[in-house]
């Protein structure tokens, strides 16, 4: 094993300091991806910061090109959807940001977090092995393998191994990805995540996950834009549907103002929204802006 640059590692550490976690390899990964011709521009790999979607936002500000991408060893500030926090252990996962600009109308912008559920889902199935699912509007699911489970009359759990989070900035959007690879029971921060290597993944390795992620998010991006935008004609719409967990279930949209609407999720629409069939016969679809949170009906 040749020992990695310093930007590939943690400041005070040595290459050999946690061999079951291994650092990034910033130079293989951008030979690999920032090529003529790709979505992605630039590639970098810091050892720590705290958001890598604040980051990315900043440089978008100061005119960043489409495609950039930046990648944390480690966040102290990671967020999610309403600033909900997100922290794992340094190097246990995948915590990348991505910037993009595009030609699309913008009402149709709305797409890009399903998108990039959809392009991480199929590259973590295909790479891991793992089944992933995706839970409206910003979750990606898997089924845990962990001791628990495995016993006898245990059952499957699916758990939360990622989110993602799209945040207007500058002229275009970055998009902040989140995957929990090699958490063990232990580490996972509340009950209800899990991560590659508790669902049984056939690798934990970093590098072609992150690799795999990128370029299927290149792809699903790249008909997107051919299609302008348009989710039927870019078969994004019926890619998400296909991989939505949600649909299919009674959930309870919890919204701003203490409201709440039970329904079952029979659909998404073409702006994105979870169609929910109420019990009074009304079809009533809900923005990912509109809710604060979406469980089962059971949980409520």
């Amino acid at each position: 094993m040749t020992p990695q640059p310093p930007e590939n590692r943690d400041k005070d550490a040595g290459p050999w300091s946690d061999l079951g976690r291994p650092p990034l390899n910033a130079t293989a990964l951008r030979r690999a991806l920032v090529r003529p011709g790709s979505l992605w521009t630039s590639l970098d790999v810091v050892a720590a910061t705290g958001s890598t979607n604040s980051d990315l936002a900043a440089r978008a500000a100061k005119g960043e090109t489409e495609g950039a991408v930046l990648v944390a060893e480690e966040q102290s500030a990671g967020r999610g959807r309403l600033d909900r926090t997100w922290s794992a252990p340094p190097r246990s996962g995948l915590f990348f940001s991505v910037y993009l600009t595009p030609r699309a109308p913008a009402e149709r912008w709305g797409w890009l977090p399903l998108l990039a559920g959809v392009a991480a889902a199929g590259a973590l199935s295909r790479t891991a092995g793992v089944d992933t699912a995706l839970k409206w509007p910003n979750d990606l699911l898997v089924t845990s393998d962990d001791s628990d489970a495995l016993r006898p009359g245990g059952t499957l759990t699916e758990r939360k191994v990622g989110g993602i989070l799209a945040e207007r900035a500058g002229p275009g959007v970055v998009i902040g990805i989140g995957l929990n690879v090699s958490l063990t029971a232990a580490e996972l921060p509340v009950p209800t995540a899990g991560s590659l290597a508790l669902a049984g993944a056939t690798t934990t390795d970093r590098d072609p996950l992150l690799r795999a992620v990128l370029r299927s998010l290149e792809q699903w991006y790249g008909e997107w834009q051919s299609a302008d935008g348009d989710p039927t004609t870019s078969r994004l719409q019926e890619a998400y549907a296909a991989g939505c967990a949600t649909l299919g279930r009674t959930v309870r949209a919890e919204l701003p103002g203490d409201t709440a609407l039970t329904g079952e999720a029979v659909a998404i629409d073409a702006d994105g929204r979870l169609v929910l069939a109420t019990p009074n016969g009304v079809q009533q679809p809900v923005a990912a802006g509109d809710i604060v949170h979406l469980r089962p009906a059971q949980e409520a």
